[in-house]
């Protein structure tokens, strides 16, 4: 099962800090960059834990201990997963070096939008369920401004309650994110199952599931 990034972030916000075992502060959230430090291996989260302490005394002795080792004017940095309990470490080269992805108080007031965002979203669709509104239901869908959760959500709900009048604008959709284009296949494949349908392989107009012909260029569709 895929997570979103949102579902990720939103596990992080609900765990305790760690503190780092070299010098006992508390760890930052950190997002992983677009481009690997390091080797950029066994990163299982898009988000981490760093100690950004300049006096931490990893990162002041690292100086030395990169420049003996490897002739490299670096240090490091401790890093640990969300998902495990092992403290790793990552290479830095400046003081600054890695703090452009910390997760700052900024980033967590607009995570908590998104939640409300969520939230409301959830709403709209438990209604929607109630009132058997696929409009609506498909609409979000489709609406890149609504939270992946949503919208993923909104995938799941138009299989159990949108016609057949929603085939044609979910076929010619793609989305950018895997787990909701996938959400979408199975709400088409849902659609016709519920109505005893099928698309025919040659014109791709929607035909009966026991259809021998096809009502729309006339071939022979019969075990095809």
């Amino acid at each position: 099962m895929f997570e979103t990034k949102e579902q990720v972030f939103e596990k992080i916000m609900e765990q305790e800090k760690p503190a780092c075992p070299h010098c006992g502060q508390e760890m930052s959230i950190w997002e992983i960059p677009p481009i690997a430090v390091g080797d950029g291996l066994g990163w299982d989260s898009p988000y981490m834990y760093v100690c950004f302490n300049d006096e931490c005394p990893l990162f002041v002795e690292g100086w030395e201990n990169m420049w003996e080792n490897y002739a490299q004017r670096a240090s490091y940095r401790c890093i640990k997963s969300p998902h495990g309990s092992n403290f790793e470490v990552m290479p830095v080269f400046s003081s600054i070096g890695g703090q452009g992805q910390i997760v700052d108080d900024e980033v967590v007031a607009a995570e908590e939008r998104l939640k409300e965002s969520i939230k409301k979203g959830f709403s709209i669709l438990s209604e929607c369920y109630v009132s058997n509104d696929s409009v609506t239901c498909v609409q979000m869908l489709l609406d890149p401004s609504e939270p992946a959760r949503v919208r993923i959500k909104a995938a799941e709900m138009a299989g159990d309650i949108a016609g057949l009048e929603a085939l044609e604008v979910l076929n010619n959709r793609r989305f950018g994110n895997e787990l909701l284009q996938e959400k979408s296949n199975e709400a088409i494949s849902k659609i016709h199952e519920r109505h005893f349908t099928r698309e025919c392989p040659f014109c791709a107009e929607i035909i009966k599931k026991r259809a021998k012909v096809c009502k729309h260029c006339g071939k022979d569709v019969a075990g095809v």
